[in-house]
């Protein structure tokens, strides 16, 4: 029975009407609509004609998260009057709860692109709406774009409704195609802020870590929170570890202490939505909390305003979850939740005056996250280049490019970028297209049980107390009756049994619909809208990857005889540098790895790792300002299957470069960074060394050179003609200089084998090579920029041109007579007038104004000081002179 009494207190009916003439106009609309506001749950029922008096029409609703997906279904069906598998259902990565009779059908973003990418026309669908939009996950943002390229190319008549909890939806309503934007009005009860920031100072997040201070306080808050207010506590936290040492530190309370995170096991997130019965509880949650959910009885938000977003370091090669301040937008949100069902309030573990300098909105995922299944997706949606996509943000050309990288080494994608055959079946394999071609190639080796248990491991980092030793957490998950051991090995079935129908081009998902969405970087799918560009498939199944050894079932220990015989550390070793072949590391002693990327990693003091002479490094990170990764997650392999699955990364040859100061050649054998075997050349190539020497010159400067005074100066001058007259006057910058180093060092540049050599080359000498003789103008350099300019007193005085004026250091008394100031190519010098001690008396760039303003207190000053010298009222009409007043006489 149709509980309609709870459908119309639902404020977003009021809004329906305008949501349905859009529809019917434009086939398009935004829909804004608060939190509670019943967008996620009575929309979908009236537009599939559940509800009312209009047409049945099977609507498809995408949720960014899995807890979503399934509370919505159960919402909506509980509003029916049923449950979820008969009109309503829902389908998430390894759960399908749908019937024959299913109309509305909740999805998460992964399963829909999944769909998309087996049949692009949705048959039967008549609506999607894509929900939570704001939150830019990459996944919702790919989804959305693929459907406008359906709707524009195959399916004119398919509706799409972008539903937004925030007011900020100008940019998809351009995306859509100018989309009118319905707004719903909610019912919003007053949330108090209460500031609530740490005693004492503490240490900002980085990486994973949380100063475990903040935790304390939080903790703290909640206690607070529990004696001040009435109703259940909510409490954001960034992770799954967080939650549960804030949980430890709540032991005790007068409440239930409930986790609710990505990983909870389906049975707490639905007894949590099901709401209190009679006790009081604290839900500690990460952001899957923020929307899409009401946690019913709450009235209290504690939030940490921290968050989790993907960063993704490709110098490095490596990815991850790193904690951030939370945005105003989610703090909004967050907040948001204890206003749902009456008046409430947040506490913020943070200082008011920190507020205003948080980011307005959190970053879009495309601009952050690694874009490998993203690229994949294009690719087999017919776009390798996601040129033509829409899209709110285009990829970042850098980061598409490091992704384009590795699915070409992996066989993926063709060199044009055109999606192969092999990259077709990882993309079903609902994975990350690493760990898909660890699964494929791995299965080769180990079978696909073996595999798929290594490969289930590597998609959901295992619990911080299995350890970092990814054989023993193995063994750990498989004897394990934790919630995680229970997904493991869910997922170890659906891999196992999906292994050979990836070979055979049946897929992931043809049943279920697995997959989480390019978001979390397990994003499946082939096929789209633009029709598949199918190049060549590489026959070892790697293109011009990673360790061709592997896929053609060619290595010394393959064989179905093989497979068993293999111990676990073996196998994980192997899937695992299969799946980061450029995070093979080898040992540099005392826990300190080199990878073959060129990153240096490093183990935990505790660590059973530390003795391994390599390790395939599966999960890692690098702390701010540290100097090497931090292993989180690892596997013991030897040389062998190191070098197999680093293959292509391997090069023998000469190697003669610029190290340590010096010209260092020498025979290596090496993988990336790592050297396997040196031993030093004796007859090194010429033009290597000498390339060497030019790498010496760019990192440690001309300085190399050997530099006179003179030569200094000739420097000097021609930079100042360079700037003052121009050509043909050379640049002798450094930047120039270097550009084209075979103008003015040649020959001893070619004749030079290491350090010493350049420091006999006589710079001055080299320089003078770029004087313009060919014109004449050479012959010119004294007359345009003198080294010395003579004085009246006969001296011939240095001037120094490294200012912006040449500069012309002088006794006073040797320019009495002098009336007008010295030029050098048509640029007045700058005078420093000395004393008889050549210290400094005045400076001027105009004689004849200092000998009219200026000389009668300077001589005043100077005739008392130094009275044995000539000191005439008029200095124009006396003889310039070096010397004493009685030398002057006797001379």
């Amino acid at each position: 029975m149709i509980r309609t009494e709870a459908l119309d207190r639902l404020p977003v009916r009021t809004a329906v009407p305008a949501l349905e003439r859009a529809l019917d106009d434009r086939g398009v609309a935004v829909l804004c609509a608060p939190p509670g506001t019943g967008k996620t749950t009575l929309v979908p029922l009236v537009l599939a004609g559940l509800t009312g008096d209009g047409p049945v029409r099977r609507v498809v609703v995408a949720e960014p998260r899995r807890i979503a997906a399934r509370a919505a279904a159960r919402r909506m069906a509980w509003l029916l009057g049923e449950r979820p598998g008969g009109r309503i259902g829902f389908t998430v990565r390894g759960e399908r709860v749908v019937g024959p009779d299913t109309v509305v059908e909740v999805v998460t973003t992964g399963v829909l692109l999944q769909r998309l990418q087996r049949d692009q026309e949705l048959a039967g669908v008549d609506v999607v709406i894509i929900d939570e939009c704001h939150e830019r996950h990459l996944d919702a943002d790919t989804v959305a774009a693929f459907l406008l390229d359906v709707r524009e190319a195959i399916r004119p008549d398919l509706r799409l409704v972008a539903a937004s909890a925030t007011t900020d939806a100008e940019g998809w309503a351009r995306l859509l195609g100018d989309a009118p934007v319905v707004e719903a009005e909610g019912v919003s009860y007053p949330v108090e802020v209460v500031w609530a920031p740490p005693a004492r100072p503490v240490k900002p997040p980085h990486g994973m870590r949380v100063d475990p201070a903040l935790l304390t306080h939080v903790a703290a808050t909640v206690r607070r929170a529990l004696g001040e207010r009435e109703g259940d506590v909510l409490c954001f936290l960034p992770g799954v570890g967080e939650i549960a040492r804030v949980a430890g530190q709540l032991a005790g309370v007068d409440a239930e202490v409930l986790q609710v995170h990505g990983r909870a096991p389906a049975a707490v997130q639905d007894a949590v939505l099901a709401g209190s019965s009679g006790v009081r509880r604290v839900v500690l949650a990460t952001s899957v909390a923020e929307s899409s959910l009401t946690v019913p009885g709450v009235r209290v938000v504690v939030d940490s305003g921290l968050a989790r977003e993907p960063r993704t370091d490709h110098a490095r090669g490596l990815s991850a979850l790193t904690t951030v301040r939370a945005s105003q937008a989610a703090g909004r949100q967050r907040a948001g939740r204890a206003g749902r069902e009456a008046a409430g309030a947040v506490y913020r573990c943070w200082d008011r005056a920190e507020d205003g300098r948080l980011a307005r909105f959190p970053a879009p995922e495309i601009k952050v996250a690694d874009l490998a299944a993203f690229a994949l997706q294009a690719a087999c949606w017919g776009d390798p280049e996601a040129s033509s996509l829409a899209l709110l943000d285009p990829p970042p050309a850098g980061a598409m490019a490091a992704a384009r990288e590795v699915l070409g080494a992996i066989g993926a994608v063709d060199a044009a970028g055109r999606v192969t055959g092999r990259g077709v079946r990882m993309s079903r394999l609902g994975l990350h297209p690493r760990l898909a071609r660890a699964l494929l190639d791995g299965a080769a080796e180990v079978g696909a049980r073996r595999a798929a248990e290594v490969v289930a491991l590597l998609s959901e980092e295992p619990p911080r107390e299995y350890g970092d030793d990814l054989a023993a957490a193995l063994r750990t998950a498989r004897r394990g009756q934790d919630g995680y051991a229970g997904r493991w090995k869910q997922e170890v079935r659906r891999l196992s049994n999906q292994v050979d129908g990836a070979g055979s081009g049946t897929g992931a998902g043809s049943g279920t619909g697995t997959g989480t969405g390019t978001g979390t970087g397990k994003s499946p799918g082939s096929g789209g809208a633009r029709g598949i560009s199918t190049g060549p498939d590489s026959g070892s199944g790697f293109g011009s990857g990673f360790g061709s050894g592997f896929g053609s079932g060619k290595t010394p220990d393959s064989g179905a005889d093989s497979r068993g015989s293999r111990s676990d550390d073996a196998v994980v070793g192997l899937v695992a540098a299969l799946a980061f072949p450029e995070r093979v590391a080898r040992a540099r002693g005392e826990g300190a790895f080199l990878m073959v990327s060129g990153t240096g990693a490093e183990l935990g003091d505790s660590s059973r790792l530390r003795s391994a002479p390599w390790l395939a490094v599966a999960v890692a990170d690098r702390p701010a300002h540290a100097a090497s990764a931090r292993v989180r997650l690892a596997a013991v392999v030897d040389e062998g299957t190191a070098l197999l699955a680093a293959g292509q990364l391997r090069v023998r040859g000469e190697e003669v470069r610029w190290a340590d100061g010096d010209v260092v050649a020498r025979s290596v054998d090496r993988v990336g960074a790592v050297e396997l075997a040196v031993r030093p050349l004796k007859q090194p190539d010429p033009e290597l060394v000498r390339g060497a020497l030019l790498e010496g010159l760019e990192r440690e400067g001309l300085r190399l050179l050997r530099w006179s005074r003179d030569s200094e100066q000739l420097r000097l001058r021609l930079a100042f003609l360079h700037r003052v007259v121009g050509a043909p006057w050379p640049d002798v910058s450094d930047g120039a200089l270097l550009a084209d180093p075979g103008a003015w060092l040649e020959p001893e540049l070619s004749r030079a084998r290491r350090r010493a050599d350049l420091g006999r080359i006589d710079a001055g000498q080299a320089l003078r090579r770029l004087l313009p003789w060919a014109t004449g103008e050479a012959v010119r350099l004294d007359e345009l920029a003198p080294e010395r300019i003579e004085v009246p007193s006969g001296s011939r005085i240095r001037i120094e041109y490294g200012g912006e004026q040449p500069v012309l250091a002088v006794k006073l008394q040797e320019l009495f007579g002098l009336a007008e100031t010295p030029r050098v190519a048509g640029v007045p010098v700058l005078v420093h007038l000395l004393s008889p001690a050549g210290r400094p008396a005045a400076v001027t760039a105009d004689l004849a104004s200092f000998w009219q303003d200026g000389y009668k207190a300077v001589r005043a000053e100077l005739r008392g000081r130094y009275p044995k010298h000539p000191w005439p009222e008029d200095p124009a009409t006396v003889q310039a002179t070096r010397y004493t007043s009685a030398r002057l006489k006797r001379s």
